[in-house]
């Protein structure tokens, strides 16, 4: 197929007409010398996490009681520098976002060093977060006939995968961490179909089945022993708004699952006065907006099926 060459000469006009809507909608570019922070060095940090946390399972294997230290502190002083570099930048942006002002390196150093302090923080969350995971995984076990053995869970399951991002961005977002928990819960959720607000409180012992689908809203308050399927949704309510039609933020917005609650396909609970009592047990496709005393079973009637004699 011959190539038109005269059509070709038109790109330099649109490349102008392009870079002059950047002015014109400021509001979806980002130029300047401050960079924010790198999608790419986020998702790599999280695998150098998965593989503290998980060690064997992924890159290295034939670790032992010999070499492992070694490796991890080669893992842990990496994840150091690069944490507190992106730490610094997301800190950057949040300031210049609320203070409304063009992006500067004035302050650079002090970013460096607050970005250095909480990147050191969340490291010395990890042994906190390998327990509950523990507890995440023994959950999954006990809860799924299917599953032959616990190193089954952690090669293979997605619920484990978005759980596992999801207490990592949790720590991040309990440090007031800008940008990037929120970078990796949703990269978690491309992968898995499985949507997890960092800002949601999940105990340990937490299992998601199958997983797709499920969506857990910032406000959610989840006790221990909780058992979620495919398509679950913990949601909100309509947004209130204040008197200039801006949503209001900050108040409790998604459910409250108490303990030992399982909840089954595609059932919804929505509402941040919801609260389901523990034990309890929703249905499929059950949709809820009112609370349920503990150990309850909420169902809905089974539909009747009609049968006819195909044409």
């Amino acid at each position: 197929m011959a190539t038109d060459f005269r059509r070709k000469e038109e790109l330099p006009d649109l490349t102008d007409e392009i870079v002059a809507s950047y002015q014109d909608i400021g509001s979806i570019n980002h130029l300047g010398h401050c960079p924010l922070p790198s999608t790419e060095a986020v998702i790599e940090i999280a695998q150098d996490l998965k593989e503290v946390i998980f060690p064997g399972y992924r890159r290295r294997q034939n670790l032992h009681m010999g070499n492992v230290t070694f490796y991890v502190g080669d893992l842990i002083d990496g994840l150091h520098d690069r944490l507190t570099q992106q730490f610094a930048r997301a800190l950057r942006h949040a300031d210049d976002i609320q203070s409304q002002r063009e992006c500067s390196s004035e302050s650079l150093v002090d970013y460096e060093r607050d970005g250095q302090l909480k990147a050191i923080a969340f490291l010395q969350t990890l042994p906190r977060v390998r327990r509950v995971l523990a507890s995440d995984v023994q959950a999954a076990f006990d809860g799924d006939p299917a599953a032959d053995n616990l190193d089954e869970i952690i090669f293979c399951y997605p619920g484990l995968e978005a759980v596992t991002v999801y207490r990592l961005a949790h720590e991040l977002h309990r440090l007031d961490v800008p940008l990037i928990p929120r970078m990796l819960t949703e990269w978690a959720h491309s992968r898995t179909g499985i949507d997890i607000h960092p800002g949601a409180k999940i105990s340990p012992s937490f299992f998601i089945d199958h997983g797709t689908g499920v969506v857990i809203g910032e406000t959610c308050e989840i006790a221990a022993g909780v058992k979620l399927y495919q398509g679950v949704t913990l949601g909100a309510l309509s947004f209130p708004k204040d008197d200039d039609g801006n949503i209001i933020r900050d108040r409790k917005r998604h459910p409250t699952i108490e303990e030992n609650v399982v909840i089954y396909a595609n059932a919804t609970v929505l509402g941040g006065q919801t609260v389901i009592g523990a034990g309890s047990v929703i249905g499929a496709s059950v949709s809820l907006n009112k609370s349920v005393p503990p150990s309850t079973v909420v169902t809905i009637d089974k539909p009747s099926l009609r049968f006819r004699e195909a044409s």
